[in-house]
Formats: structure tokens, C-alpha cells, sequence
């Protein structure tokens, strides 16, 4: 698939990326990225992988905007309140760069119906606001040999890891027991955008072959503090869920 002139100037910047070129920006546009929740994290990945050029892009989210999650949820604007959240975002992305094409699932990812929302895809983008549909994404990704790109925030802090199946641990691994389930997460808009920032860079890297992934590393950043770490983690051979691999 060629790119056409209007592509090539309008991705020129990151075409002179050393290592990227022509070539990476054909990937970008031949592949399809999944992003559950249009969230905090969803809208601001989803925006950044549509200027980046990706072909084509799914979201997955059942809900409607509401006038609370303007402080972070920017493809919602005061008209939009009451719509469908992947409806709005859908209009607004393909409006932003109709190069790519934007798909949307207005549905609950359930372990039933999972396979058939997400199916088969270069790459999971980590949206979500809750561990129990993070651990089932989590498990497809791994079935399917799926990279999944987690990040999860609060207040002014966060952390993002790329989950690699068979290479790296997955999110079983690093959380063998379920985190608590937090209602009204207290949070800063910026912080979502930081990190959904992140996880499209994580994204690119993938698709494109670029830099070293964030496999088995574990990035956090406390915004409050400035403070940043990484912390290496290792599959658990007895993980129940890719311990298989």
C-alpha cells in the first residue's frame, strides 16, 4: 500500500525520524490498533494514534459522555454530553485525519464476548478504568499473541508496561491477586494524557520495529513528585494465565 501526497505531508515530520521513513509510516497505515475505553487514556491515545497514521482504529466503550468527564476526556466537548462515547470520538478522529478509518463497539467487553469485540489485531490499547476487564483483555491478548500496551493513572501518577505474550509477563504476573475496584478516581486531566502519550510511542514501537519496547519494565511516574522508576519484572512460570507460553 502506497502513500498518497497528502500523506506524505502530513506524517513529513515523523518521516524524517531516523529509522522510520517511508516504510515505517506504510506499517502504521497497514495496521489496525484496538483501543478499549475512550476514557482519560482512550481519548488521548486514540487522537495521537490517528495523527500518527494508523490505518485503522477500533474503540471499544459502551458508555456516554457526562458533564464530569470533561476534565480529562477531551474529544467530549459541552454539546456532545448524552452521545455515545465511541460515536463522538469516531466523528471527531476521522474529521481530525480522514487518511485512516475508525471503527467503533458500543459494548461490554465480557469474557463471552471478547473474542468476538477484539478478535484479531496488531496491537491492544489499555483504556480501562477497571482490573476485571483488564484481566480479561489481558487473557485474550495472551491467547491470541496480541501485544497489549497497559497503562493505569490516578490523582497525579501512574504506571504503563507492554504486555508481550511469551516474551515478557503478563498482567497475571505482575498482579497475581486483583487489585481493589476504585469508583470516582480521584485524577488530574493531564495525567491520563501523559500516559496515553506513552502508550501511542509504546504502540509505534511495535508496529514499526522502532526502539526497545517496554517488556518486562515497568515505568512509573509520580507527577506530584517528579519522580520516576523503572522496575524489571520477570513471567511468573506458574502464572495461570500465560504460563502455558
Amino acid at each position: 500500500m502506497s502513500l498518497s501526497p497528502s500523506e506524505l505531508e502530513r506524517y513529513s515530520r515523523q518521516l524524517s525520524i531516523r529509522g522510520f521513513g517511508v516504510e515505517g509510516q506504510k506499517k502504521l497505515k497497514n495496521s489496525k490498533v484496538v483501543v478499549v475505553g475512550v476514557g482519560g487514556l482512550g481519548c488521548l491515545s486514540s487522537l495521537y494514534l490517528a495523527a500518527a497514521g494508523v490505518g485503522r482504529i477500533v474503540l471499544v466503550d459502551k458508555g456516554r459522555f457526562t458533564l464530569k468527564n470533561l476534565n480529562r476526556q477531551v474529544l467530549c466537548w459541552q454539546k456532545d454530553i448524552g452521545r455515545f462515547k465511541a460515536e463522538v470520538a469516531k466523528e471527531k478522529l476521522e474529521e481530525f485525519n480522514p487518511e485512516i478509518k475508525v471503527e467503533t463497539v458500543i459494548e461490554e467487553i465480557t469474557e463471552e464476548s471478547v473474542q468476538e469485540i477484539i478478535g484479531k489485531t496488531d496491537v491492544v490499547v489499555d483504556g480501562m478504568d477497571n482490573w476485571k476487564t483488564r484481566f480479561i483483555v489481558n487473557k485474550h491478548c495472551v491467547k491470541q499473541h496480541i501485544p497489549f500496551v497497559h497503562a493505569g493513572v490516578s490523582e497525579m501518577h501512574g504506571q504503563i508496561t507492554t504486555i508481550m505474550p511469551g516474551e515478557g509477563p503478563c498482567l497475571r504476573c505482575i498482579f497475581p491477586r486483583n487489585p481493589p475496584e476504585v469508583e470516582n478516581i480521584p485524577i488530574l486531566g493531564a495525567t491520563p494524557a501523559f500516559f496515553a502519550a506513552l502508550q501511542v510511542i509504546e504502540t509505534v514501537k511495535l508496529i514499526t520495529g522502532l526502539g526497545e519496547p517496554l517488556v518486562g519494565r515497568m515505568l512509573f511516574i509520580d507527577g506530584r513528585e517528579m519522580a520516576v522508576e523503572i522496575v524489571k519484572m520477570k513471567r511468573n512460570a506458574n502464572c495461570p494465565v500465560c504460563g502455558s507460553l
